[in-house]
């Protein structure tokens, strides 16, 4: 019997500090920051209680680039990825960490913060293995678009090779 398995994570959340973008020797792009994600639970006694998780993200390629470009402590994205355990040994003493390594990004908010709108805030989808997507544009539908196969193989790892993006691509 062939077994399954299933790596996918949905984050939304503020950054923690800003990006750390460094390049490797091959050229390509690596950004890394961390997130908070807030949620809300009611206590036994009824109060309210809100508890943060953080987590560290990895973005590759132009999305990396992109990220470190638009955002900065504080604000708020969305990333959409997978998890990775990393372990490694240190003193002798065997450690590990779960990273998340993001393949696609959305930054949520306007320029200035503002995130209103009929939109519900989401403005730009950055990606590696799709192109720009602005959701602020209601008139462009997904049916509309060209059928693509935005799927990356399976144990591939992000290349930069994607469509990239050019500075009129941003609306901001």
């Amino acid at each position: 019997m062939a077994s399954a398995s299933f790596n996918r994570v949905i984050l939304m959340g503020n950054l923690t500090r800003d990006i750390e973008l460094r390049y490797l020797p091959s050229g390509m792009a690596v950004a890394e920051f961390s997130i908070a994600v807030n949620d809300r639970r009611k206590t036994a006694d009824g109060n309210w209680v809100d508890e943060a998780s953080f987590f560290d993200i990895v973005l590759f390629g132009r999305t990396a680039e992109v990220a470190s470009e638009y955002l900065s402590k504080g604000s708020p994205t969305l990333i959409e990825g997978k998890l990775k355990q990393d372990t490694w040994e240190k003193d002798g003493q065997k450690r590990s960490r779960v990273k998340v390594i993001g393949e696609r990004m959305q930054l949520i908010g306007t320029k200035s913060g503002g995130g209103s709108g009929s939109d519900g805030g989401v403005r730009e989808n950055y990606s590696d293995q799709s192109n720009y997507v602005n959701s602020s544009r209601p008139s462009q539908s997904v049916a509309s678009q060209p059928a693509r196969n935005t799927q990356p193989a399976r144990d591939a790892q992000p290349t930069g090779d994607g469509p990239g993006y050019e500075e009129h691509d941003i609306p901001f």
